[in-house]
């Protein structure tokens, strides 16, 4: 029996990096990753417009510092999923995109937006980034005590439509007083945070996307 357990070890230990190599974040099946497009879009609400933080402070800044790259910033206090919906073609599709974080869904809980509705809007919302061409990277967050409705909305939707998703972006944030500017916004070292969770699933992104491009050029 040892020696049968012995000669499985073996393989294994060659198969799982193998796998491991191979899936990864599962970047194969994100959507649009030759895309042609050019501008990195933070899209959402104050939590992207950076309420609660200095200048320079906001997670979108720290990002274009971590990713070296730049990155506009389209956050709008107060927004749910319908009003970003409605400035969707303005603020992300008409500025040339290639990559779009979303990060929406606060003021819908905050206002009891029905759940179906605010899932139709941010379907509605991927799809058209997607057919302009831009990757799409979802970030969720748990909202509410005691169920987490939202979350799992996040990865069902990033399932569906091959997008990028980045759990749990303010995890542990807004229950740490050293890490918020008030009761539902984070403080700079909160932001930073956020920027940090996105950067280690988006860098490797953009290098893969960036192979991506390399390779259809040269093809």
């Amino acid at each position: 029996m040892k020696q049968g357990r012995a000669s499985l070890s073996f393989p294994l230990l060659l198969i799982v990096p193998f796998l491991l190599s191979c899936g990864g974040e599962g970047y194969d099946r994100i959507r649009n990753l030759r895309s042609a497009g050019q501008t990195i879009i933070c899209f959402g609400d104050s939590l992207t417009e950076g309420v609660g933080a200095s200048q320079g402070e906001d997670y979108p800044s720290v990002l274009s510092r971590l990713i070296a790259a730049p990155v506009v910033n389209a956050g709008h206090r107060g927004d749910t999923t319908a009003d970003a919906l409605n400035r969707l073609a303005r603020d992300v599709l008409e500025k040339n995109p290639r990559l779009v974080i979303l990060l929406l869904g606060g003021n819908d809980f905050l206002r009891q937006v029905p759940a179906g509705d605010t899932r139709k809007n941010l379907e509605t919302i991927v799809q058209r980034i997607q057919e302009r061409g831009a990757m799409v990277v979802i970030t969720g967050m748990k909202l509410g005590l005691f169920t987490d409705e939202y979350g799992a909305m996040m990865e069902n939707i990033a399932e569906k439509f091959g997008a990028l998703l980045v759990p749990q972006v303010t995890k542990g944030i807004l229950t740490d007083s050293k890490l918020k500017s008030d009761p539902i916004h984070p403080n700079g070292a909160g932001y930073r945070l956020i920027a940090e969770r996105v950067a280690e699933k988006v860098k490797p992104l953009l290098a893969r996307a960036d192979r991506e491009r390399g390779a259809r050029a040269g093809a």
